[in-house]
């Protein structure tokens, strides 16, 4: 499949798709501290802007604007007192999800697109690892800067 297509898909689809994978990091027991931790709407609003963030980087494949925004996620993150285990897990779930996504959705339509597939899940594989690397970055810095910053004992 090519990435225009699931770019097509994914703007079409974006609502329903942010739904059901809310549902499955809700359902996740690795999770509880950033279900706990971080507003209902906060989590709605990230599960519609991966798939923007996942979008944008298709059609330029640069890393600026995911380094910004998931370095600040991450960030955040530390700040809402959750464990970076906790982001790491929903970051693989939303992969997992998206690539069931294109395989149930997607793949099936036309097997000429094999490889055009497979170099598409080579990429969004790219953009997740990318994603974490970012968010880790963000966690750790806001780590630091709070050792740094606190009262010596």
């Amino acid at each position: 499949m090519r990435a225009l297509k699931l770019v097509q898909r994914l703007r079409a689809d974006a609502d329903s798709m942010s739904q059901q994978l809310l549902e499955r990091i809700r359902n996740s027991s690795k999770c509880t501290e950033l279900l706990r931790r971080v507003p209902l709407e906060e989590h709605k609003q990230y599960a519609l802007d991966v798939y923007h963030d996942l979008m944008e980087w298709l059609a330029n494949e640069t890393d600026s604007a995911i380094e910004v925004r998931y370095t600040k996620l991450g960030r955040l993150r530390a700040q809402q007192g959750i464990p970076f285990s906790h982001l790491f897990w929903a970051v693989c779930i939303t992969r997992d999800y998206l690539s069931d996504y294109i395989q149930q959705e997607c793949l099936v339509d036309e097997p000429v697109e094999f490889w055009g597939g497979v170099m598409l899940l080579r990429s969004l594989n790219q953009f997740f690892d990318r994603a974490l690397y970012f968010s880790l970055i963000g966690h750790q810095n806001a780590s630091a800067y709070e050792f740094v910053n606190s009262p010596a004992v």
